[in-house]
């Protein structure tokens, strides 16, 4: 029953981070449950989730340890800062892939990956499918984003 309520906590969360509505909802939600130090964490990965991620230096910005912020980050998102930065870069490179004429070796560079091969793994982690599958079956279905 556990593992149910973690599924639904983290779908919810999905549907809240990638609806623009929803984000101001739970920016709010994060104010609320978590005070400032979580939301600015939030705030700062989403506006800076291409560049590396050191978890020291976001705890210090947040003014919060780096336990007290893993703790109280991972309660609310049912992810960690990494995990939250990776899932904001692939549905951006997601994103990117579907609106244009990008290839998925270019859109992983564009949103922070180092290496093409970890970022096809990702994907295909996150989204069932590499990434030129995954945005083909995608346009079938008249998908935008």
């Amino acid at each position: 029953m556990q593992a149910l309520g973690a599924l639904v906590k983290q779908e919810i969360f999905y549907r809240l981070i990638t609806d623009p509505k929803g984000d101001v909802f739970y920016h709010h939600l994060l104010s609320y449950y978590q005070g400032k130090g979580v939301s600015e964490a939030v705030q700062w990965i989403k506006a800076n989730f291409s560049r590396p991620l050191r978890i020291e230096a976001l705890a210090s910005l947040v003014g919060m340890s780096v336990s007290n912020l893993h703790h109280r980050f991972k309660a609310l998102t049912v992810m960690s800062p990494l995990q939250y930065q990776k899932q904001i870069r692939l549905l951006e490179a997601r994103r990117l892939l579907l609106a244009g004429n990008m290839d998925a070796a270019t859109a992983a560079f564009q949103v922070g990956y180092e290496s093409p091969s970890q970022f096809n793994r990702e994907y295909r982690r996150s989204f069932g499918a590499p990434p030129l599958q995954d945005i083909g079956q995608l346009k079938q279905q008249g998908v935008s984003l």
